[in-house]
């Protein structure tokens, strides 16, 4: 999700209920401005020195990279997508999909929003990652608008077998609107033991519960983040 700070972001009615009825990290903030950088931090462990929202062809060292290569199944949905990775238009973002900046380009599993929810009946992959488009994600429309989109989308995700049996949805915000940085971050999962946290987390930290919990080595500044323990211990299966 983009573009608010944790005071407006849990001011959504869907979003604070999910809050309530699962877990929220209180205390957890971007690392960056503007979008880019931060959505680099989260799959890579770092933003390689970027401060824009442009095109940097970067090198293959990134989760995606990560999970094809340990065999582990992905797929990372780009909704507003219709025209490949580069040249899609608005509401598409290429800023939003970072996969598109490693290596040559954009994997195989990346693919349009249109292949949401016909995956989610399905055979769902062991890691999934989810773009909204520039309205719903709430960079260029209300809070309202993305909160319903949420209330739209996320049951599908908690219907799905993989995230009833052990799953984890993670959903975070990219950056605030100050020099803070503080973010929401909602952990939604069956049985929460804490449903807050007030440990200082980060995108790193993010990051590094997902490798942790996939058994795969930490990129970057992960390596030396806090994991989000206390919300996510116990996850075997990932869903962003």
């Amino acid at each position: 999700m983009e573009n608010r700070g944790y005071e407006q972001a849990i001011g959504g009615r869907y979003i604070s209920r999910l809050a309530q009825q699962y877990a929220a990290a209180t205390n957890y903030h971007a690392v960056a401005y503007p979008s880019l950088p931060n959505y680099l931090a989260l799959t890579s462990g770092s933003t390689w020195g970027i401060s824009d929202d442009g095109f940097h062809r970067l090198p293959e060292a990134d989760l995606g990279a990560q999970l094809t290569a340990a065999g582990i199944s992905w797929r990372a949905y780009m909704e507003g997508m219709t025209g490949g990775c580069q040249n899609s238009p608005y509401p598409y973002a290429l800023k939003h999909n970072p996969f598109a900046y490693y290596g040559p380009g954009c994997p195989s599993e990346v693919v349009p929003f249109t292949h949401f929810d016909g995956d989610m009946t399905g055979n769902v992959p062991r890691f999934v990652w989810v773009t909204p488009d520039l309205c719903h994600d709430g960079h260029d429309c209300s809070t309202s608008t993305a909160d319903a989109w949420l209330a739209q989308t996320v049951p599908k995700i908690l219907a799905t077998s993989a995230w009833k049996d052990d799953g984890l949805l993670l959903i975070t915000w990219d950056e605030g609107y100050n020099n803070t940085n503080h973010v929401l971050t909602l952990v939604v999962r069956n049985h929460p033991v804490w449903h807050s946290s007030g440990h200082l987390y980060n995108h790193y930290s993010l990051l590094a519960t997902i490798e942790d919990h996939l058994g795969l080595p930490r990129l970057g500044l992960a390596a030396r983040a806090t994991p989000m323990s206390d919300l996510a211990a116990g996850w075997p299966v990932m869903l962003p």
